[in-house]
């Protein structure tokens, strides 16, 4: 029952995964449509619209007019599971979903300006089919972190800016999978589903630097942000004359910290009409090399007692992710970009698992912006993300000597299709 706890609690831990947004680890990248288009190749460095309260504060004091900026961008997911260990590696793995955004900034005068942006940084979405054979390790997914974020960005002087934001982050989720009730005196299989969530804090601050008339560098940090997870886990369908007593509802928390990272980028116009992009983003995965998990409340058969402090070791590494992009400026109404980005994955073939099966990926952008006067701009993006195969190993674990969780292995294939839209109003 350790094992089995461990493996919905560990899940929970790591929810902010969206496995196929176009981020890798737990990150997610549907922030801003405008950067979408150039693989956010410049999304340090670049001010587009009110997006960049997100992509580097400093920039909000780049920001002539007050304004709007809202949009959405949607994933649609291919998941391909070869040499599957069990019968069956079908099933709808990432239904199709969409991920908002919305933020206002405005001038307070000719040296501060300021902004709020609400956005989702971390989401995770996943329902294998009933007879996935990977079932008794993750099953259905749903996890979501939203952050809000005050901005406050100041003008040191013509070329130099600086930003900062405090960030309000809530996450909550919902995680199910499956026990094989007939490994230990029973027969079909018990439901495990836990709901937890809590509030986290942390900040955003950049700076933005015109090293000339023609060339812009930026930095942004992102913090680290600590969770505990505070919720229960609800055990059903247990069955003979030792599982039925894990039947009910317990009280579990787990502590969770989301790694920092460092975004930094360069942009430079060629003239008028060209601009090329080009970032690098480090992110310290390293913080993930284990979950701790706390159970409370279960109850204590044949000596034992399964809610002393448990762990599941991650070891992700960090990593390093660099993207490439152009816009052409067409004329005053249109816009035109594209970009690419190489973006690893921090978890290795030996510690990867079916709610997490991601690999490292390239990811090819096209996007444009239309601005029909100078008041409104309209931007669309579309990305094409493909990951090498990605290995999928978990072995079985065991309860009483029995295996209650079956091991599962398979090779994933993974790509996806993001489409994203967003508008801008300024007044």
């Amino acid at each position: 029952m350790k094992n089995l706890r461990l493996q919905t609690s560990l899940a929970l831990a790591i929810g902010a995964i969206s496995t196929h947004s176009l981020g890798n680890g737990i990150a997610i990248n549907e922030q801003s449509v405008s950067g979408m288009g150039t693989s956010f190749a410049g999304r340090a460095s670049t001010v587009n619209d009110a997006s960049v309260l997100f992509g580097n504060p400093a920039g909000l004091s780049k920001l002539e007019r007050a304004q709007v900026t809202g949009g959405l961008a949607v994933v649609d997911a291919n998941i391909d599971i070869d040499d599957a260990s069990h019968e069956t590696a079908e099933g709808d793995m990432v239904p199709f979903a969409a991920v908002p955004f919305a933020y206002y900034a405005s001038p307070l005068d000719e040296r501060f300006s300021w902004g709020l942006g609400l956005y989702v940084p971390y989401a995770l979405m996943s329902d294998y089919e009933n007879g996935f054979g990977g079932r008794f390790k993750g099953l259905t997914s749903k996890v979501e972190v939203v952050t809000l974020q005050p901005t406050l960005s100041y003008r040191i002087n013509e070329r130099v800016s600086v930003g900062f934001g405090p960030t309000l982050n809530k996450i909550k989720g919902t995680l199910i999978n499956k026990l094989d009730n007939s490994a230990v005196f029973g027969s079909g299989e018990t439901k495990v589903g836990i709901k937890g969530d809590d509030l986290g804090y942390g900040f955003n601050a950049g700076i933005m630097v015109d090293i000339g008339d023609s060339l812009t560098w930026g930095l942004t940090y992102h913090s680290k942000v600590d969770y505990t997870l505070e919720g229960r886990t609800r055990i059903s369908g247990g069955n003979g004359p030792f599982l039925s007593a894990f039947n009910g509802e317990y009280d579990a928390s787990l502590d969770f910290t989301t790694p920092e990272s460092v975004d930094t980028s360069v942009s430079y116009a060629f003239d008028e009409q060209w601009t090329l992009h080009a970032g690098a983003t480090f992110t310290r995965w390293s913080r993930l090399q284990e979950i701790v998990v706390e159970n409370r409340g279960t109850p204590s058969l044949l000596g034992m007692q399964p809610i002393a402090e448990v762990s599941e070791e991650l070891k992700w590494h960090d990593t390093w992710s660099y993207a490439i992009g152009a816009s052409y400026r067409l004329n005053p109404q249109w816009v035109l970009r594209t970009g690419l980005a190489l973006d690893p994955s921090p978890a290795e073939n030996a510690h990867r698992s079916v709610r997490i099966p991601v690999g490292n990926r390239k990811v090819f952008s096209l996007g444009a912006g239309w601005s029909p006067n100078a008041d409104l701009t309209i931007d669309v993006a579309y990305t094409y993300l493909r990951e090498n195969p990605a290995k999928v190993n978990q072995p079985g674990k065991e309860l009483a000597g029995r295996d209650i969780a079956p091991g599962f292995s398979g090779e994933y294939n993974n790509s996806a299709h993001g489409l994203g839209v967003q508008a801008t109003y300024r007044f």
